[in-house]
Parts: structure tokens; C-alpha cells; sequence
């Protein structure tokens, strides 16, 4: 596929909220606030945060590939701490400014100097202790290499977490706009995962089902787990 169309495929919308929130395992409200804003009490009247992700529909919001990459990041930085998306914009507009890069949260310089500095102004403002800086780095680096990149450093394919896997873990399941109209695959055989816990939800084996597709059974319940996690 030609870069020009790739990139046309990536960016258009493909996702409700709901199923990105689904996708990402974040709640639903949570990646509406990032896609949406929300507004919040003050002492004078209400205030209103700003989107921190801006998705190519916005009524209703259908979110795009790219879109999820975002979240995917963001969720790195906001879920795991509870900081507010105030904070949060603030770290990621400071590390723009300095380096110099736009959407930096699609950007491949999140694994080197542009990840390093958003996590080092995002530690200072949720004044982390040395530790918590360097668990956060950790982290937020094993989010990101979830993340694979074109030979033009534009974000072309999603490993998201199952619930209960370790984030060093192997790569089943993923989220790829070229692959099922970009709903998550058990990447090496290209069955969606859904379709998967549909079977099983259906009454079949999961033994019966591995043969079918000829994978490991470990595969088929990574699947299961995923699609119905919480």
C-alpha cells in the first residue's frame, strides 16, 4: 500500500469511544474527557478542560488509528498516576515547545529525547520522588514499545495490554488499520479477536477452535481474555 493511502487509512475514522476505550482498557468517560473535554466545578462557575486528542469526527466523535496511538500513550502517563489532564497537558506542551515536534504523541522521539523530557517535566509537576520517576519511566517506555513504527516513523500497528499480562510479554494480539478493518487480531494468523470469544461464547472449545485456525491454545485464550476483559 502506498504511503499516501496508508496514511489516508490511519488517520479517517474507525473507532467509536466506547471501542477504543474497550480496546485500550480504559473506561469509557476517561478517553470521552481526552476526545471530548469536560467541564468541571470551579468557585466562580464551571471551568472546562480542553481535548488533549482531537479525532477527524466530532459528532458524533469517531476516534482514528492514529487516535488510539494517543491514548494509548496517554493512558501511560494519566491512568496509571491519577494526574489531572491539566498537568498532563502542560508536560506534553512543554516537551513540543522545546523540541520542536508536532503530535508529539505519535511521534517515534518518544523513545528517545522526547520521551525523556516529557517524563522529566511530567515528573516535576506531579512531583514524583526519584523512584516513582524511574518506575514511571519504565512504564511509560514498555507502553511505547507497544507501538510500531514505518520506515517514515509514522505509527503503523498497536500491541495493546490483556488484562494480567506482564507489559514485556509477547506480542499475540494487534491493532493494525490494514488488518480487519483495524479491530485487534491475533496478528499472526489474522483472526480477530472477537470473533474468537464469539465461538467460544457460542458454546465451541477452545481446543476446537486452536485446531481450526491452527494455533497455540495459549493464543485462543489470550484472545478471550482480552476481548472480555473489564
Amino acid at each position: 500500500m502506498r504511503t499516501e493511502a496508508f496514511n489516508e487509512l490511519r488517520s479517517k475514522p474507525a473507532y467509536s469511544v466506547a471501542e477504543g476505550a474497550r480496546y485500550l482498557k480504559v473506561a469509557s468517560a476517561t478517553l470521552r474527557s481526552w476526545v471530548a473535554g469536560r467541564s468541571f466545578p470551579k468557585a466562580d462557575g464551571v471551568g472546562h478542560f480542553r481535548p488533549l486528542i482531537h479525532p477527524p469526527s466530532r459528532n458524533p466523535p469517531l476516534l482514528s488509528f492514529w487516535n488510539l496511538i494517543e491514548a494509548h500513550v496517554l493512558r501511560s502517563l494519566r491512568t496509571e498516576h491519577g494526574v489531572s489532564l491539566k498537568d498532563v497537558r502542560r508536560a506534553i506542551v512543554h516537551a513540543e515547545k522545546v523540541l520542536g515536534i508536532n503530535s508529539l504523541l505519535l511521534s517515534k522521539e518518544l523513545r528517545t529525547q522526547g520521551g525523556d523530557l516529557l517524563l522529566e517535566r511530567y515528573g516535576e509537576l506531579i512531583e514524583l520522588s526519584a523512584s516513582g520517576q524511574l518506575a514511571m519511566r519504565q512504564l511509560f517506555k514498555e507502553h511505547v514499545a507497544r507501538v510500531e513504527w514505518d520506515e517514515r516513523q509514522f505509527p503503523m500497528r498497536l500491541y495493546p495490554f490483556v488484562s494480567g499480562e506482564m507489559p514485556s510479554s509477547s506480542k499475540l494480539i494487534a491493532i493494525d488499520p490494514t488488518i480487519a478493518f483495524g479491530r485487534p487480531v491475533v496478528v499472526r494468523f489474522g483472526v480477530g479477536t472477537g470473533t474468537i470469544a464469539d465461538r467460544i461464547d457460542a458454546g465451541e472449545q477452545a481446543s476446537d477452535i486452536a485446531a481450526d485456525y491452527g494455533m497455540e491454545l495459549a493464543a485462543i485464550e489470550q484472545a478471550v481474555v482480552y476481548e472480555r476483559a473489564a
